[in-house]
């Protein structure tokens, strides 16, 4: 038998600490040595809960089951874990360290059976390093951040020549951060979630679920929406009371007029609004009110949900996070043909053209509306149902690099959960880092495309709050920044 020991003390509350330790299966946030981990039992953790962990060993992905043989909380955590010639029983102590802070006490006792145990000699050195990575992602992820993190040098120099970038946008990049936790609780908080039913927004749900929020999910499908719900209870343990169900049609301005109201009613204060649902189509489409559909429900919907509950989220201090897409550096704004008639239609060129629109606009929104955090985010490539029925070629080629869709909404949820978040509203963020919007030769937006997209949102909408309140001369706005 091989005992491992680390002691480390975070500068969190002994609560905090066994709320994130007891599911187990935030190891993979923390741990450099495990790929995956998934809680199997459905529902709250408790003695009896299992987990699946995928383990990077020498290159390979080791599988190994975990149970959970005794909570006492807020004290201790024991575990029991089984892999092909390894058993290991994991003990997790805290204690009250004062002023706020935790001690933790991690104890793994590995036995080796079969052929490994003839190698274990050789395996204690390699264990002993494997473990204090472990401990190190532990501190990591349960320290608050004190000030937003920026890219190094060689970040930056790739995310300006766009193919080195890309290639971070595959699950390669999530892998290399530094810090993957996602610790802090929003225990009270009220967020309203757009397409939550799969991919990234039902990632986020599941995450923002578990980190204590209260959910008001809106869909276009109550079906789906309830077998989201269901999903969201069996992964995050969460009440019943925390998730809410809203149906409406995004497309459709009428819509987004129509359920605000209700939103407002259900949440009078709102500590954030998380707009990720978006889709692309292959072909030129129009909705009912005679909008061209990408534009529809990537640019239409999340601006006007954005104006509507503005007096919820500066009621609270909230935050606003724009889900966009890495595809827009290829486009720079079309503000003289929103509705895509000038030129083939092209689903990709549409799409990324919405998002670029929608991220200028969070800049915008930000320099004039301080009472709000205002966030725009890509995912990276990640492999979600939206992609696979929108870009099935680019699937199939990339499948074995693409993200995720925990990978990909990683983000989302640090932005919105954070509290170092809330010092870079009107960034535009890639895995926890500000990213410049525009790469290529002109793509970035001038003043005078920037006051034509004011321009043609007021003639949709003219009474906007929202744009009302950006009436100040709309090419000031780096300086503001």
């Amino acid at each position: 038998m091989i005992r491992l020991e680390e002691v480390m003390t975070v500068p969190r509350t002994v609560q905090d600490c066994y709320r994130y330790l007891q599911d187990f299966s935030t190891a993979e946030q923390w741990d450099p040595g495990v790929y995956r981990a998934v809680k199997q039992t459905p529902g709250p953790v408790m003695v009896g809960t299992q987990f699946d962990l995928l383990l990077n060993s020498a290159g390979r992905r080791l599988p190994m089951q975990y149970r959970i043989t005794r909570l006492s909380p807020p004290r201790e955590i024991v575990m029991q874990g089984e892999a092909e010639g390894l058993r290991a029983l994991d003990t997790i102590s805290l204690d009250d360290a004062g002023h706020g802070r935790t001690r933790i006490r991690y104890r793994a006792d590995f036995t080796f059976t079969g052929r490994v145990a003839r190698i274990e000699p050789l395996l204690h050195p390699w264990l002993r390093r494997v473990g204090r990575q472990a401990v190190a992602g532990l501190a990591r992820a349960l320290t608050p951040e004190t000030q937003l993190p920026g890219p190094g040098l060689r970040d930056r120099l790739a995310h300006r020549t766009l193919l080195p970038a890309a290639w971070s946008f595959t699950e390669r990049g999530y892998l290399r951060m530094t810090n993957k936790g996602l610790s802090h609780r929003v225990d009270g908080k009220t967020f309203v979630i757009t397409g939550p039913t799969s991919g990234l927004g039902l990632a986020t749900a599941c995450e923002l679920a578990r980190l204590g929020a209260r959910l008001l999910l809106v869909g276009r499908d109550t079906a789906r929406l309830a077998d989201a719900v269901a999903h969201i209870r069996d992964f995050s343990g969460c009440a019943t009371t925390q998730l809410e169900i809203f149906e409406a049609e995004l497309s459709l301005l009428s819509e987004v007029e129509r359920i605000a109201p209700v939103l407002q009613a259900a949440a009078p204060q709102l500590d954030g609004l998380i707009n990720n649902a978006g889709a692309l189509f292959a072909e030129h489409g129009l909705t009912r009110e005679g909008q061209e559909r990408a534009l529809a429900i990537n640019l239409l919907a999340p601006w006007r949900l954005m104006s509507l509950l503005l007096p919820q989220l500066e009621a609270a201090g909230g935050r606003v996070i724009n889900v966009a897409s890495g595809g827009l550096y290829a486009q720079a704004l079309h503000p003289q043909d929103m509705q895509y008639l000038d030129e083939p239609y092209d689903g990709s060129k549409a799409y990324a053209r919405a998002k670029r629109a929608l991220v200028d606009l969070t800049a915008i929104a930000a320099a004039r509306v301080p009472g709000v955090t205002f966030h725009s985010m890509h995912p990276g490539w990640a492999a979600t149902p939206g992609v696979a029925k929108s870009l099935p070629a680019f699937n199939a080629r990339l499948q074995r690099w693409l993200r995720d869709a925990r990978m990909g909404a990683d983000t989302i949820v640090w932005l919105a959960s954070a509290p170092v978040a809330a010092q870079g509203s009107g960034q535009f963020w890639f895995d926890r880092l500000p990213r410049p919007t525009a790469l290529l030769p002109g793509t970035d937006v001038t003043p005078a495309q920037r006051g034509q997209l004011l321009a043609f949102l007021a003639s949709l909408v003219p009474s906007d709050a929202l744009l009302q309140r950006l009436d100040r001369p709309v090419g000031t706005l780096a300086q503001e920044r």
